[in-house]
């Protein structure tokens, strides 16, 4: 049987379910769950638009690659991230170095824009154009995605507990190895 990694962070775009599937992966293997962004407004008492809307995207980029270098050093852990933590060099960095696993929740627009249409709360969806501000986003991100994760998974139209349950199952499949060769990662 496979060795179930200490910390599991989960990328990917907004929308693809990496909060609640995060909480789902948490709860079957008996880890501690955290999401960045829910941390940061817990730390700072004001959300996410607030800070984007005070420091601007930098400020709060800045913010969150502290936050997710703190949150790597903790212990059992299932972490999701923001959409947009891949933009930033060095939080790519960090994501590659981690000896934690770092999953890849693949999620179409179609998908993301059906889970967020009613969402009024993400900063880089206010206003119109939702469909083509999230189809630039995915050609810039995905890539950088794909950049960091150890695996993927396509997240497309299964539930958050249905996806749960595929990615640990992967996990304690026996198979000679849960993270790529060390080669596949970039540094």
């Amino acid at each position: 049987m496979k060795s179930i990694p200490d910390n599991i962070v989960l990328v990917g775009p907004m929308g693809a379910g990496k909060t609640t599937v995060g909480k789902q992966i948490a709860q079957q293997l008996g880890k501690t769950f955290i999401d960045v962004d829910q941390e940061l407004e817990s730390r700072t008492g004001v959300s996410v638009n607030l800070i984007f809307e005070i420091e601007k995207e930098a400020g709060f980029r800045a913010r969150e690659t502290a936050m997710l270098a703190e949150l790597l050093e903790r212990e059992n852990c299932v972490i999701a991230t923001g959409g947009g933590i891949i933009i930033a060099p060095e939080n790519r960095q960090i994501l590659v170095q981690t000896n934690s696993l770092v999953v890849y929740l693949k999620t179409e627009v179609k998908h993301q824009l059906k889970r967020l249409k009613r969402d009024k709360q993400r900063p880089l969806l206010q206003g119109g154009g939702r469909r083509e501000r999230l189809l630039n986003l995915a050609k810039m991100r995905n890539p950088l995605y794909e950049e960091v994760a150890d695996i993927a998974f396509p997240s497309g139209r299964t539930s958050s507990y249905g996806m749960a349950k595929r990615i640990v199952a992967y996990l304690c499949q026996d198979s000679p190895q849960t993270k790529k060769p060390s080669n596949q990662k970039k540094s």
